[in-house]
């Protein structure tokens, strides 16, 4: 999550503040102002405590995820922001921690910092006045650390408890995506029980605030279930080969054909091809790349052949077969080309690999058909779909 409004940064990481933010923080304001009506303080005084109050406690909030992000930045994984939300925050981290032990390291600061301002905050209660505001504020926020330390320890993604669950199991298997697997189903029961655990409170003894529980638990099962498919298009991107997803998108043309020729047959009245193989004497000399073609002015295309612009088969991006896609994704992105050429065990040009043919892959690894429309706009745009932030997935599954 990296939307919202920027209101600052704390040691160089923003912080955001989400349009659902501004709900919670009526929410919390009216729920303590009415319960603070029973004190024997001014009205103003009651309001200003229980706006106090929300502030402090999403000040809190953005405590605990410091925690988490100093933590991943010491281990020089970057921290893009951190929102305020309608559910509480959430840290932005670019990268998945390298190891079990930063895992575990990273999930466990920010309980760590909230069970800290729980012990810091009962200090600071018993130096204030009985029956004032500050002390109430100090009292309830104290008890709201604690709550907020240990609801989050709960082992269950997407809370850090889940994140201590998916590390403690990727150290005993050494398999990154089993920790992300378990973690995300025990994150799934615990959403489940949450829903249903209000629904029963609902319908027994209509209680409605208990509605709270049952958002949190939906807030639960949709990012468990996240985590579950990017772990299993992880998993798929290990292990599918470049051999299963190659195809042979591509045209051959002589060495002695001209330019003019070869565009009156391949430019015109058609989509332009994906690759041009240049062929002398049946062996793939290299490429012709379409975008080289204004090299050479149009008025000398009858006479120039296009071996005159051919990209030697040295110079451009080979792998092989058995390549697994995350690798493939990632060489895909370090060169110039659209594409990447495929060898053969015995070192032939076997085919050709480009984003749109990953993709076409991974839809039908997931037996999820995609139209071929998209898959050919992807090709064209050169580019993976906005919802579908591959580089990241496949540079992530690579942390094995």
């Amino acid at each position: 999550m990296n939307t919202g409004w920027r209101i600052g940064s704390i040691l160089g990481i923003p912080i955001l503040i989400a349009p659902s933010w501004f709900i919670i923080l009526a929410v919390v304001t009216y729920a303590y102002g009415m319960t603070w009506q029973t004190m024997a303080w001014q009205p103003t005084m009651v309001w200003v405590a229980a706006f106090t109050m929300a502030l402090a406690l999403f000040l809190s909030v953005v405590l605990h995820e410091l925690g988490h992000s100093l933590v991943a930045r010491s281990h020089a994984i970057p921290v893009q922001s951190i929102t305020l939300f309608l559910f509480g925050g959430v840290a932005t981290i670019s990268q998945e921690s390298k190891t079990p032990g930063q895992a575990f390291q990273v999930a466990i600061a920010g309980p760590s910092v909230s069970f800290g301002l729980y012990l810091l905050l009962m200090v600071v209660e018993g130096l204030l006045p009985h029956g004032s505001p500050g002390r109430m504020v100090v009292a309830n926020l104290a008890g709201i650390n604690l709550i907020l330390a240990l609801f989050n320890m709960l082992p269950g993604l997407p809370l850090d408890g889940g994140q201590v669950l998916k590390s403690a199991i990727w150290k005993l298997t050494g398999s990154r995506i089993q920790g992300v697997r378990w973690a995300a189903r025990a994150g799934w029961l615990l959403g489940g029980l949450a829903i249903a655990l209000s629904l029963v409170l609902l319908v027994r003894y209509a209680m409605v605030s208990v509605l709270w529980i049952a958002l949190l638990g939906w807030f639960g099962l949709r990012h468990a279930n996240a985590h579950q498919q990017f772990a299993t298009l992880q998993s798929l991107l290990l292990r599918l080969t470049v051999a299963q997803a190659m195809t042979r998108d591509f045209i051959s043309v002589e060495a002695t054909q001209t330019l003019q020729d070869f565009g009156d047959r391949y430019l015109v009245g058609q989509p332009p091809p994906n690759c041009c193989f240049v062929v002398a004497d049946g062996v793939y000399q290299g490429v012709l790349r379409l975008d080289d073609l204004h090299q050479i002015p149009s008025a000398d295309w009858a006479s120039s052949p296009v071996s005159a612009i051919t990209q030697p088969l040295e110079s451009l991006p080979i792998v092989d077969e058995n390549l697994c896609l995350a690798d493939a994704i990632d060489r895909l992105e370090q060169q110039p080309y659209p594409w990447l050429l495929v060898r053969s065990p015995s070192g032939a040009i076997a085919g050709l690999l480009d984003r749109g043919d990953i993709v076409r892959a991974l839809s039908k690894g997931l037996k999820q058909p995609i139209n071929e429309d998209i898959v050919q706009q992807i090709k064209a745009e050169r580019a993976y779909p906005d919802r579908l932030p591959l580089v990241a997935i496949a540079q992530t599954a690579q942390i094995r």
